[in-house]
């Protein structure tokens, strides 16, 4: 304010220059991994019944992926797209990033671009994390191959202003670890957003990720309820620059697995 009054320049605090508009209290990203089946006939047909966006990190997990009543079929893939749900990457075959090349990482990430492409699901601009293992040669990558977000782990809230746009950390849920709904949700306020990991509901190919339709919906119940904001990882870009996130934050891999 002194500076603009005496005609120098005003100075922009870091963080509004990475944030587009404020964040709301309540805002909360809800995402799906491994194309389990359930997330086409379960997941989908709940979120529209409460109004809710989300995202569904796809990959062709080996080595049972044809077996089509634990996975999710491509022409599945694309009708969650059609129906507005953002359809994104997760590797081809669930391969961990910290063992792969570069090379090799993106044509984990290309196989999976093809594929949406054959079946005319938009090129993915979101990744997640398989097994939330992460690796400082995967962000040059995701940045070449035009990715704005990428979901890990670490069970805290994302703070668009302190976490990399391509770290965002995430809550898991699973009956063997069921997740204080309550609790967790409530940390979306202040400037962070909590973002929600699932995997099958029910998860016939991986039953420790499991969550139980029943339980699924409680969440999805105490969310519309109480008046959240629920939105897909890609969605974020209305609230974040990830260009200007990118060139002002340090990548920070501690808590994100």
């Amino acid at each position: 304010m002194l500076a603009a009054l005496w005609g120098g320049p005003a100075v922009v605090p870091a963080s509004a220059q990475v944030l587009r508009q404020p964040i709301p209290d309540k805002l909360v990203v809800l995402t799906f991994d491994d194309a389990a089946v359930s997330h086409a006939t379960v997941v989908a047909p709940l979120l529209k019944k409460y109004g809710f966006g989300g995202t569904f990190f796809v990959c062709e997990f080996r080595p049972d992926f044809a077996d089509k009543t634990k996975y999710m079929s491509w022409p599945q893939m694309a009708q969650l797209d059609q129906a507005g749900f953002e359809v994104a990457n997760h590797t081809l075959t669930h391969r961990h990033v910290n063992k792969l090349t570069p090379a090799q990482f993106e044509a984990e990430l290309d196989s999976i671009e093809q594929r949406c492409a054959t079946y005319r699901i938009p090129k993915p601009t979101t990744f997640a994390y398989p097994g939330y293992d992460t690796h400082p040669t995967a962000l040059p990558v995701l940045e070449a191959q035009s990715y704005q977000f990428a979901r890990a782990g670490g069970r805290r809230p994302y703070d668009p202003t302190t976490d990399h746009p391509l770290l965002i950390p995430s809550f898991s849920t699973a009956i063997a670890d069921k997740l204080d709904i309550k609790a967790v949700v409530q940390q979306a306020r202040n400037g962070r957003i909590v973002v929600l990991t699932v995997h099958g509901v029910p998860d016939y190919a991986h039953d420790w990720v499991t969550t139980p339709p029943a339980l699924f919906e409680e969440y999805l119940k105490y969310l519309h309820d109480n008046h959240y904001q629920v939105i897909a990882l890609r969605d974020l870009a209305r609230y974040v620059n990830v260009q200007e996130a990118r060139r002002t934050i340090q990548p920070k891999y501690e808590q994100l697995k």
